[in-house]
């Protein structure tokens, strides 16, 4: 298995694996993972769908804890509330259960200005007053990302959070998650933004670590043959 290459280090160990075998109950997905995440690293893990993406994010998730500001790839938004109120609930465990049940009906006022202006940084200026079950698909991952910036944790991690809109889009939403934490982890489809936006490549392919690299050092074929048909 390929080893994480110094160059792509840009501070202290966050966490650190060595040959862990990564799965669910008794099922395992990765066998032997070695790897070691550094603060201040930008990682995007490439890799068709099955590979084992998910299954790595979910092992580096539960041990960053409160550390990790989770955005995952399915819709995990309640369908009935307001964008306002699902951002909202990304720090639901920063306030009281009487704080959190009087802003249900009316929006704390800091609360309010904070979320108001993360929106507008996500185009969803206009909308948070919006049921989500109202909002288009890429609307709904916007707000997502909402709530996991509002958490204001460590890092950044995220299974496919920008699928549903456009290139352009997409990147303007990676620039500003890098604005807000300096340590990310993501799982992407997308090639071109792995390379714009990320200092690292953990590449997976049939259950295990195909290659774990700094950027500049990857040929972009290399990168293609991930998603070669077989």
């Amino acid at each position: 298995m390929a080893q994480d290459h110094g160059s792509a280090r840009a501070g202290e160990a966050l966490l650190q694996l060595d040959g862990v075998d990564l799965g669910y109950g008794d099922r395992v997905i990765l066998p032997g993972v070695s790897l070691t995440l550094h603060r201040g690293e930008r990682v995007a893990l490439l890799g068709r769908s099955g590979a084992g993406k998910s299954t790595l994010l979910a092992a580096l998730r539960e041990r960053l804890a409160d550390s990790a500001a989770w955005c995952p790839q399915a819709d995990a938004l309640v369908p009935s509330l307001s964008a306002y109120h699902n951002i909202y609930m990304g720090r639901l465990h920063a306030f009281s259960r009487w704080q959190n049940l009087v802003n249900l009906v009316r929006p704390r006022r800091a609360a309010w200005h904070d979320i108001s202006a993360l929106a507008a940084e996500l185009g969803l200026a206009g909308l948070l007053l919006r049921r989500v079950d109202s909002l288009s698909g890429g609307q709904r991952q916007r707000v997502m990302i909402g709530r996991a910036l509002y958490q204001n944790r460590e890092v950044f991690v995220g299974d496919e959070p920008v699928s549903s809109v456009d290139p352009r889009q997409a990147s303007q939403l990676l620039a500003l998650t890098e604005q807000r934490h300096s340590t990310s982890v993501v799982a992407l489809h997308q090639r071109e933004l792995a390379l714009q936006h990320f200092q690292r490549i953990i590449a997976i392919a049939d259950g295990r670590i195909v290659f774990d690299a700094p950027v500049d050092t990857l040929d972009r074929s290399r990168i293609d043959a991930l998603y070669a048909q077989r």
